[in-house]
């Protein structure tokens, strides 16, 4: 009797470690984009003492915001089970058509910024029609749209840059609000209007619905149409107005800028936990996504890494945060 008493105890306790160690396995997946960040901060500070200055920590976040933002607009697109390769060329136009409004037709800064934004819109929306009315391949029509895009900015500066010249434009890239560069203030904002649409809004439900289950949202009576066209719309005029950001750092449009941009987005939105064939994402977790990337590209640029290398690691985190998911999922 007392055998199988102390054989029950013992095998409750097993049970109950069981329980423990899965609910711990829980968590850590659960949280495991907010874990990585964690311990690359962590990392970071031990492997360099410029890391937690004032100074590098305003300067990581600088250069994250701009794509933090192209990141939130990915992360849109590919709730629905797309994807959008034109980004980096609207930030590349975005760069050049802001100058060029500046400083050949010598318009204000709020309209040039508004028109940049609205074309950039109207070429995100040959996307949206392309993929949500002509059933092209997300891929196909991003990718054409990307190569037109950016021959049009080269068009537009003749392959040479533009100087702005316009100091407000230049405090805003360069300046700070409460000790925090507006950059940041943007793309926080930006996050704040992104989480609350996916959280408390039908156009954002709708949205993650669609990539989850289409045929489901279809037979319910949505026009899946528009909204899988809209957030096409979206991603190029938030890739805009980090193009905008962009010249507002150096001062001067070029059609240079955002190469690989696209790339990072992605990368971003996949370490944040969203799923590539849609349905499921969060834009906190896609910031922190960006944020884990720019940190790899901070400490190695503080240990004098070569850029190469740098490549091959992002490349191996994505792959990594894929099969993660695929084996979380």
């Amino acid at each position: 009797m007392k055998l199988e008493i102390k054989n029950s105890k013992v095998k409750n306790l097993r049970v109950a470690d069981n329980e423990i160690l899965n609910k711990t396995i829980k968590i850590l997946m659960k949280y495991n984009t907010v874990i990585i960040f964690l311990f690359l901060v962590i990392a970071s500070s031990i492997f360099s003492d410029v890391f937690l200055t004032e100074k590098n920590i305003f300067n990581l976040l600088r250069q994250v915001a701009g794509l933090s933002i192209i990141s939130l607009g990915m992360l849109l697109v590919i709730l629905t089970g797309g994807i959008d390769l034109s980004v980096g060329s609207y930030v590349a136009l975005a760069s050049v058509t802001s100058a060029y409004f500046l400083k050949v037709y010598s318009y204000s800064l709020f309209v040039s910024v508004i028109l940049t934004i609205l074309i950039a819109a109207v070429l995100g929306s040959v996307s949206g029609y392309l993929v949500a009315r002509r059933n092209i391949a997300p891929f196909v029509g991003t990718l054409a749209l990307m190569t037109i895009v950016k021959g049009i900015a080269f068009i537009i500066s003749k392959g040479a840059p533009i100087m702005t010249e316009n100091k407000i434009l230049e405090e805003f890239g360069a300046g700070y609000f409460l000790r925090i560069p507006y950059p940041v203030w943007l793309s926080i904002i930006i996050l704040v209007i992104i989480s609350f649409i996916l959280k408390f809004t039908v156009y954002g439900r709708l949205i993650t619905a669609i990539g989850s289950n289409v045929t489901a949202v279809r037979l319910s009576g949505i026009k899946v149409s528009i909204y899988k066209f809209s957030v096409y719309v979206i991603s190029a005029a938030l890739s805009a107005i980090a193009g905008v950001y962009s010249t507002s750092r150096t001062g001067v449009g070029s059609p240079l800028v955002g190469e690989g941009f696209e790339l990072d987005a992605i990368a971003a939105v996949v370490i944040g936990g969203a799923r590539l064939n849609g349905g499921k994402g969060i834009a906190i977790n896609t910031f922190i996504g960006i944020l884990i990337l720019g940190l790899i590209g901070n400490i190695m640029n503080l240990m004098h890494v070569p850029s190469y290398p740098q490549q091959v690691i992002k490349g191996i985190i994505i792959i990594a945060a894929v099969l993660f998911q695929k084996n979380k999922d």
